[in-house]
């Protein structure tokens, strides 16, 4: 398996994290880009966004599910990874969990697959997803909230410090409430969790850090942009 989760960035921020992306994919296959956390109306624009976002990306092409009910029929052997973008992380859990689709992901983790996914895309690999309700709304009420547990037991929130003052303490304070009994692992635009080979590094050279028990611990990469994340934490 080679997951990699992103804090939410784009462009120069996530350039790092695609090149080693890039250096694992089969070039002769496509990509499967996975919008479904957006509403379907900006799907084109979305596709548009993935192809530019995965312009220095070498693969034979970038296809896109367009519900989750294609994506579960998809052949997953046929692509290169999955892609999996942002938007409203319940949205995209519920649509992903209803169509079966969910599962079929993790049996294609456990095969040893690729998948890079950003944002909410990144957070359903996380234990459970109500970690990013300071950001997202649950419009729909769902309840089954677990998400694919591929990080050691811990949460995932994104975006953490890239946006304003009272955002950032907003979410600040939400966290630290809901680190009480859980772990939240809190990730800026910049930096992205590889996870790989039974090891977690991070790749980008901002602080990240670290919830639990109702306290906050910052963490700096190791050695220089991609170091060995604290596996006592993992």
């Amino acid at each position: 398996m080679h997951l990699f989760c992103n804090g939410g960035g784009a462009g120069a921020q996530t350039a790092e994290a695609l090149a080693a992306f890039n250096g694992l994919i089969d070039h002769a296959k496509p990509i499967l880009y996975i919008p479904l956390a957006m509403e379907p109306d900006r799907y084109p624009g979305c596709l548009a966004w993935a192809r530019e976002e995965l312009s220095r990306v070498q693969a034979a092409g970038i296809e896109m599910a367009r519900s989750g009910e294609e994506l579960a029929s998809m052949e997953f052997g046929r692509y290169t990874a999955l892609f999996i973008g942002g938007g409203n992380t319940f949205r995209l859990l519920r649509t992903l969990k209803e169509s079966g689709a969910f599962e079929k992901i993790q049996e294609y983790l456990d095969r040893g697959g690729v998948v890079f996914g950003g944002s909410a895309g990144a957070i359903i690999f996380g234990a459970d997803i109500r970690s990013c309700a300071a950001d997202d709304r649950n419009e729909t009420g769902f309840a089954d909230t677990g998400g694919f547990d591929r990080i050691g037991g811990l949460d995932l929130f994104c975006h953490y410090g890239n946006r304003s003052p009272e955002k950032d303490r907003a979410s600040r304070e939400y966290l630290l409430a809901y680190s009480k009994g859980k772990r939240v692992l809190a990730l800026p635009e910049e930096d992205t969790l590889w996870l790989h080979d039974g090891k977690a590094e991070l790749i980008g050279g901002t602080p990240c850090s670290l919830f639990a028990d109702g306290r906050e611990t910052i963490f700096h990469p190791t050695a220089g942009p991609c170091g060995q994340f604290p596996a006592e934490e993992m």
